[in-house]
């Protein structure tokens, strides 16, 4: 045999062997296509129910930054917040916000499901600093105002807000009202809720592309050497942060693609937020949210069929963030929920 021979099919041989190493990829087990339908309707309906629960992000109605000192609320115009007439008097009360130094708070985990928010409970973790806030009501005589469980709101209370592990809810008429923090911001906003929406009983969601195993995709977790903080632009023009353990490396369209993956250790899954070149037309501009099942042996499956939009589409009072720079990807995902067709935040950026 001539060496033109052996070195031809050396080449040959390389060229067949890293053909297949990309065609035989890690892949998910299939999941027949009527199963794989059938999951992912309940999703949709549990993901429908909790768009447009009582308190869900349909009948969001309000959402303001506090300022240090008094901000006082009720229906009087001249207010900084302002509530409706039917369901408060001119002045309902004041929060009072006062800084008191700061605190060493855990980074967030999950004990649950992300909250249709985007914002990750307090949990268990190494102590972080953040400014350390008190909340205090002051209601005005007769307002109306009780906590969720009916208690009348007669004198000063302390508030705790929404990451703070134990949330005060209050009621004024239909309204719901609760504090709302994020992490990596200082900045705290008081959120409004219409328990009688008309919006939300007349609310359908987008429609999807359709259900397939093509865009489920093994993933292997790279982790970092240690998690990192990773900041990242909001829709109120601030700057929010979530940590990151590590990245997820997944293969589609012959090459390699990473995403920035937030959990701590306590998480009983990956969030992670992508923007894809379908936001050109289909889907949402801004970029749209999923979670990832934990590694097993270092691997995970991404299933982008469950890709959802943020709740900024739905409402214009989120505090939604906007996906890292790394999680742009040079991709087409055509999976999972499409673009509203009157998004409530529109992306002008």
């Amino acid at each position: 045999m001539s060496c033109l021979v052996v070195k031809t099919s050396l080449v040959l041989v390389a060229a067949l062997a890293l053909g297949c190493a990309d065609e035989g990829a890690r892949r998910p087990t299939p999941i027949a296509p009527e199963v794989l339908a059938a999951e992912h309707e309940d999703w949709r309906e549990r993901r429908q129910r909790s768009l447009a629960s009582p308190s869900g992000v349909v009948s969001w109605i309000g959402l303001w930054e506090l300022a240090e000192g008094a901000n006082p609320f009720g229906s009087d115009p001249a207010l900084a917040i302002v509530l409706p007439g039917e369901d408060s008097p001119p002045l309902a009360g004041t929060l009072y916000l006062e800084a008191v130094g700061t605190v060493a708070e855990s980074v967030p985990g999950t004990r649950g499901e992300r909250d249709v928010e985007g914002a990750i409970d307090a949990g268990d973790g190494d102590p972080v600093p953040e400014p350390a806030w008190r909340l205090r009501l002051v209601p005005e005589g007769g307002s109306g105002l009780t906590l969720r469980d009916g208690t009348p709101v007669d004198g000063p209370i302390d508030v705790a807000h929404d990451r703070s592990g134990n949330t005060t809810f209050l009621t004024l008429g239909s309204l719901g009202l609760r504090v709302h923090a994020e992490r990596g911001t200082d900045r705290l906003w008081l959120r409004a809720w219409d328990t009688d929406s008309p919006r939300a009983v007349a609310f359908e969601l987008p429609p999807y592309f359709p259900v397939t195993n093509e865009w489920r995709l093994s993933a292997r977790f790279d982790p970092y050497p240690e998690p990192r903080e990773i900041p990242m632009a909001d829709v109120t023009g601030g700057t929010v942060a979530n940590v990151s353990p590590g990245e997820l490396v997944f293969r589609a369209e012959g090459r390699e693609h990473r995403l920035i993956a937030f959990a701590t250790a306590p998480s009983r899954s990956y969030f992670v937020m992508v923007w894809d070149s379908t936001a050109v037309g289909d889907t949402y501009q801004l970029g749209r949210y999923m979670r990832v099942p934990p590694v097993d042996d270092g691997w995970t499956v991404i299933d982008f069929n469950r890709l959802y939009n943020p709740p900024c589409a739905f409402t214009p009072y989120s505090v939604c963030s906007f996906p890292p720079r790394e999680n742009r990807l040079a991709l087409a995902v055509r999976a999972g929920e499409k673009r509203p067709a009157e998004p409530a935040f529109r992306v002008v950026r």
